[in-house]
C-alpha cells in the first residue's frame, strides 16, 4: 500500500506547484496559491477532483504590540495533501513541525487536514491567551501610563481583536462545514473519514471557544476604555474643583480691594494711619479662613 503523499511547499513558483500536484488546479485556485501572502478570507471549497482551503493563522508579537498573519493554502486530493506556505511581509512563515509530528505515514489526507486544522486552532487559543495577557498588563498600568499611551494601546487592542475575529469566524464556519459533511456532499466523495470527523469536532470546539474568548476580550477592552474615561473625568473634576477654590480664594481679596479702590472722600479708613494694615489683615484673615474651611471639606 502506497502511503498518501504530504507535500510541504514554501513560497512556490508555478513550476514547483504544478510538479507537486498530480492534477491541475482551476485557474482561480492556482492564482490564489501563487499570489503573495495578503489579507484573504479563510475558506474551504470543494472542486470536481480536489478540495481547496485557504487558512490564516494570527501571530502576536508582544514586545512590539502587533499581530501579523501567516497564510496557508491547502490542496486535498484522494491520495495527496499539498500544503502551500507563504512568508508574510512582516513576519515568519507558518512552522509545520507540529503538523508533521502529529501525522503518521499512512494517514489519509483527510486525517492530515484535521491535524493541520487542530494545530491552527491551538495557535488561535494561544493567541487569545496572549491578548488576555496584554489586557491584564494594560489594566495594571491604567493609572501609571499617560492618557495618550492608554488611548493608543486600547485602540490597537480593539483593532487587533476585530481583525483576528474577522479571520477566526470564517475559519470556524469552514470547519463546521467539514464536520457537517457538507464538503463531502459537494465533492461527491468521502473527503473527511470518520476518524477525521471526530478530531474536527474537537477543532470546531476549540475555534468556538477562541471566538467566545475574543468576544470576552473585546468586552474587557471596552471596560478598560470606560474605566480610563472615568479616570479622565475624575481628573477633570479635581482640576475644576481646584480652580473653583482658587477663584474663591481670590474673590474676597478682590472685593476688599475693590471697595477701598473707590476713592470716595468720606471713607474713614482712607485717612486712618492703620487703614492699609487693616485692609491687609482682613484679606489675610478671610483667606486663611477659606483655606481652613476648604481643607475641612476636603476640597483641597
Amino acid at each position: 500500500m502506497v502511503a498518501p503523499a504530504f507535500v510541504d511547499l514554501l513560497d512556490p513558483d508555478r513550476d514547483e506547484l504544478r510538479r507537486a500536484l498530480s492534477i491541475g488546479l482551476e485557474s482561480v485556485d492556482e492564482w490564489q496559491a501563487l499570489r503573495p501572502a495578503g489579507d484573504v478570507r479563510p475558506r474551504i471549497v470543494a472542486r470536481d477532483h480536489y478540495v481547496f482551503a485557504v487558512l490564516l493563522v494570527a501571530v502576536v508579537v508582544p514586545e512590539e504590540n502587533r499581530v501579523y498573519y501567516q497564510e496557508l493554502d491547502v490542496v486535498v486530493l484522494p491520495d495527496e495533501l499539498v500544503l502551500i506556505r507563504k512568508t508574510p511581509p512582516d513576519g515568519e512563515p507558518f512552522d509545520t513541525a507540529a503538523v508533521h509530528e502529529g501525522c503518521r505515514e499512512h494517514d489519509a489526507p483527510g486525517i492530515k487536514v484535521a491535524i493541520l486544522l487542530d494545530v491552527v486552532a491551538e495557535r488561535y487559543l494561544e493567541l487569545v491567551d496572549d491578548i488576555d495577557a496584554e489586557i491584564d498588563e494594560l489594566e495594571d498600568k491604567l493609572e501609571a501610563l499617560t492618557a495618550r499611551e492608554i488611548g493608543r494601546r486600547i485602540a490597537d487592542l480593539r483593532h487587533d481583536i476585530l481583525q483576528v475575529r474577522r479571520h477566526l469566524t470564517p475559519t470556524r464556519d469552514a470547519v463546521r462545514r467539514l464536520v457537517d459533511g457538507r464538503i463531502d456532499d459537494e465533492a461527491g466523495r468521502d473527503v473527511v473519514p470518520r476518524d477525521a470527523e471526530i478530531r474536527l469536532g474537537d477543532v470546531y470546539d476549540k475555534l468556538l471557544r477562541a471566538t467566545e474568548s475574543l468576544d470576552l476580550a473585546r468586552d474587557l477592552v471596552s471596560s478598560a476604555r470606560d474605566y480610563h474615561q472615568s479616570l479622565i473625568a475624575n481628573q477633570q473634576n479635581d482640576v475644576m474643583k481646584r480652580l473653583a477654590v482658587v477663584a474663591s480664594l481670590l474673590l474676597v481679596p478682590t472685593f476688599i480691594v475693590g471697595v477701598y479702590g473707590q476713592n470716595f472722600d468720606h471713607m474713614p479708613e482712607l485717612h486712618w494711619r492703620l487703614g492699609y494694615g487693616f485692609s491687609w489683615g482682613v484679606i489675610v484673615v478671610t483667606t486663611v479662613g477659606q483655606l481652613v474651611f476648604f481643607r475641612w471639606k476636603r476640597w483641597l
